[in-house]
C-alpha cells in the first residue's frame, strides 16, 4: 500500500506503528518511511531484532501446530494479530484441519485492511477490529460469539502484545478476564519482552536503553521480570519446555550456539487450562 492510498484511507504515516515495523524487521512490506527509522534506531541498540521477529513467527507456527495436530484444538483467537505474513495462523491451522475456524483481533486501521483483503475467500476465518484494553468487548463481540463456540477447547494467542500495554493498563488483569473465559482444554501462548535482570546484567542493561527507544518512538514497549510473564498464564498448566526464549520451545533445529541479544530478551510459553 503507497503513502498516497494508506493516507486516503485514514491511515496516519507521519508517526511509527507497531504492527509496521515489525513487519519490517521480518522481512515485509507493509510499512513506511517513518516505522524504518524507528526500527533502525531500535537496531542500533538490539541489532539481532530483525532475528528476534522471525524466531516470534516461527514460535507461531510451532505453537499452532501442536494446538491443532497434537491437542486437537479446532478455533483459534488471535488478539493483536498484526500484519499478514507468510505464516499466519489460519494457515497452520488450517493445514491440519480446513474446518479450523480462526478470529483475528487488532485495533489498527492498516491491519484491518490487509486482513479483509486476505480472508476475502476464506469462510472459516475472520478479522475484527477490537481493543486488547478491553478484553471484555472483544469476548462478547457478535462475530466472536458467532465463530467461536466456548463450550469446547479455543486457542488463544497473545504474542508481542502484552508487552506494548504500560502497567497502567493492567495486563495482568486483561490476561486474567481473557483466560477465565476460556473453557477447560484450552491453550494460551504468550510472546513478551522479557528483562533477564540479574540473570544477565549486561543484557539488562541493554533491554533498559530499548525500552526508553521503543517508548519515545512507538509509545509502547515493556520488558518485564520473568515472574511477571508466569503471572499471565495463571493456574494454567506449563507444557515443556516452560516459559523459554523462543527459539528453544520444541525448535525444529538446534538453537544457535552463539545466541544473540534477542535471544535473552524474549520469552514464550505454551499452557493448558486443566
Amino acid at each position: 500500500m503507497s503513502e498516497d492510498v494508506a493516507a486516503r484511507r485514514g491511515i496516519d504515516i507521519t508517526k511509527p506503528n507497531v504492527a509496521r515495523v515489525y513487519d519490517y524487521f521480518i522481512g515485509g512490506k507493509d510499512h513506511f518511511a517513518v516505522d524504518r527509522m524507528a526500527a533502525e534506531q531500535a537496531l542500533t541498540i538490539i541489532p539481532d531484532a530483525r532475528e528476534a521477529g522471525r524466531a516470534c513467527r516461527s514460535f507461531l507456527r510451532r505453537a499452532v501446530h501442536h494446538m491443532a495436530a497434537d491437542a486437537g484444538v479446532r478455533q483459534f483467537l488471535d488478539i493483536g494479530s498484526g500484519l499478514p505474513t507468510d505464516t499466519n495462523v489460519h494457515q497452520v491451522a488450517q493445514d491440519v484441519d480446513p474446518a479450523c475456524r480462526v478470529v483475528y483481533v487488532d485495533n489498527d486501521p492498516m491491519v484491518l485492511v490487509h486482513g479483509r483483503a486476505l480472508l476475502a475467500n476464506s469462510p472459516n476465518t475472520t478479522v475484527i477490529e477490537a481493543d486488547l484494553r478491553s478484553p471484555e468487548a472483544i469476548l462478547e463481540h457478535p462475530v466472536v460469539r458467532d465463530r467461536l463456540n466456548f463450550a469446547e477447547p479455543i486457542g488463544l494467542l497473545l504474542l508481542s502484545v502484552l508487552h506494548h500495554l504500560h502497567d497502567d493498563a493492567d495486563p495482568g488483569g486483561i490476561a486474567a478476564t481473557l483466560r477465565a473465559a476460556l473453557p477447560s482444554g484450552s491453550y494460551l501462548a504468550i510472546i513478551h519482552f522479557w528483562d533477564p535482570g540479574e540473570e544477565h546484567p549486561l543484557i539488562s542493561e541493554k533491554v533498559h536503553e530499548a525500552e526508553r527507544v521503543f517508548n519515545e518512538t512507538l509509545g509502547t514497549g515493556r520488558w518485564r521480570s520473568r515472574s511477571e510473564l508466569e503471572a499471565y498464564f495463571g493456574d494454567f498448566e506449563m507444557l515443556e519446555p516452560g516459559l523459554v526464549p523462543v527459539e528453544e520451545w520444541r525448535p525444529d533445529t538446534e538453537p544457535p550456539v552463539e545466541k544473540y541479544v534477542s535471544y535473552y530478551t524474549m520469552l514464550g510459553g505454551v499452557a493448558r487450562k486443566p
